[in-house]
């Protein structure tokens, strides 16, 4: 019998990643999504139940319904400068809906739990690369809603031996090099892909949020991390999860840093098309730098990205962008 895994917000971007993943693993995928920014075509193995993720009697029939021996969370809200503007959004479906999720599983003892972190979590760097010990000071509330789960999850381990894995994100980008599946968002805010639709001519321009940051070229520098390479990170921590008798975190990139100028750089290079770009003041809660130090889940799962160099990212991106240009926003 397989191993039946939910996949939270598995039609948006990671999670349909993921869900291809598991089913390439043996695992048997259950997809629950609300399908407010995720995609009914994205799901691509094991059934999709839509419903919302604060909907407590949808949850209890899901969890009766199905074997699940563990549960990957995906659906977060994400974007920095939005939960500046409007934290209570990001409160509500990070926070409180992660405890409604938290709170069935406990109810029916399912206590194995992954789940999607992030480098906000940390803040301003004190120091690069960012390992697991860093200091932990988030200064947007999208960095704060996701400690806050992170806080809630070990109160859970501690009460009800829940154990949990948290995977902190650095800047999750590419698409499956088959091109089957790729990052699609409705309104696009991802720096990739809206540099890739200026060099596909679908947006006149590509804006640089800060040109004045503390870095060589004054733009923001960022550590990407192919979503194929995060995906397998995921099913490692499974692996392990389902295995130990503890609790789990880790920091996923590939320890190095691209600005937003070598970013669009690259793009052109891979393309073979000029990128326009525009200088916007800067973001509200953007460090200037921001670059993991991954060699805890090098050593103890044996995660070792294959899609690491940045080039390669942009091209499996563009090849998805070629190949499904309605499907950007």
């Amino acid at each position: 019998m397989q191993t039946h895994i939910l996949v939270v917000g598995g039609a948006g971007y990671i999670g349909s990643h993921m869900v291809r993943r598991l089913c390439h693993a043996g695992y048997q995928p259950v997809v629950l999504d609300n399908l407010s920014q995720g995609r009914r075509a994205a799901v691509d193995g094991g059934p999709l139940v839509v419903a919302d993720l604060h909907d407590e009697a949808a949850l209890d029939v899901l969890f009766q319904a199905y074997p699940i021996a563990a549960v990957m969370h995906f659906a977060s809200f994400i974007q920095v400068g939005e939960s500046v503007q409007h934290p209570a959004r990001y409160y509500e479906n990070n926070v409180a809906n992660t405890l409604v999720l938290l709170k069935q599983m406990a109810r029916h003892e399912v206590l194995h739990f992954i789940f999607s972190s992030t480098a906000a979590i940390f803040g301003n760097p004190q120091y690069l690369p960012i390992d697991e010990h860093h200091p932990k000071a988030p200064i947007n509330p999208y960095g704060k809603s996701k400690l806050m789960v992170e806080d809630m999850l070990d109160d859970f381990e501690q009460a009800y031996q829940m154990h949990s894995c948290c995977l902190r994100y650095f800047n999750a980008a590419g698409a499956d090099p088959a091109a089957q599946t790729g990052e699609c968002h409705t309104p696009e805010t991802h720096l990739i892909p809206l540099v890739l639709q200026a060099a596909g001519g679908r947006r006149a321009t590509v804006t640089v949020y800060g040109n004045d940051y503390p870095t060589p070229d004054g733009t923001c520098i960022r550590d990407y991390i192919h979503v194929q390479d995060l995906c397998d990170a995921h099913l490692l921590a499974l692996q392990k999860l389902l295995s130990c008798n503890g609790s789990l975190r880790y920091n996923l990139g590939n320890g190095n840093g691209y600005s937003i100028r070598e970013v669009i750089a690259a793009a052109e290079r891979v393309t073979g098309r000029p990128v326009r770009q525009v200088i916007g003041p800067r973001r509200d809660g953007d460090p200037a730098r921001l670059v993991a130090d991954p060699q805890r889940a090098r050593d103890e799962l044996g995660w070792k990205p294959v899609f690491a160099d940045l080039d390669t990212i942009i091209a499996h991106a563009w090849a998805w962008e070629q190949q499904h240009p309605a499907w950007g926003g």
